[in-house]
């Protein structure tokens, strides 16, 4: 009886690692964030509306990880005072709408 104990704590436990990147980010405020204080930077710097950095050949963004990490670089080189919830909010909405991290 206790093996089976441990291996639903196990299951469970590897199902929470494979929660989708995100999970707790608010796409629609990501969006509206996004639109703020990310999207007149990539206008500026790829033409357009920007979002060519997301959909161009050679983007560098391969994880959810270094997606996370882009975001709170560009907070910190801007100054957006973004909170990390918002960063999170951010990263929710460039997963759903580009990347599709699962």
């Amino acid at each position: 009886m206790k093996s089976h104990a441990l291996l639903l704590v196990l299951t469970m436990l590897a199902g929470a690692a494979q929660a989708a990147p995100f999970a707790d980010g608010k796409p629609a405020h990501g969006k509206a964030l996004h639109a703020k204080d990310c999207a007149g930077c990539h206008a500026n710097r790829y033409g357009g509306d920007g979002s060519i950095m997301y959909t161009r050949q050679d983007h560098t963004i391969k994880n959810p990880s270094s997606l996370a990490q882009r975001i709170s670089t560009c907070n910190a080189n801007l100054g957006n005072k973004l909170f990390p919830e918002d960063e999170a909010d951010i990263g929710a909405y460039l997963n759903q709408t580009y990347y599709k991290f699962r």
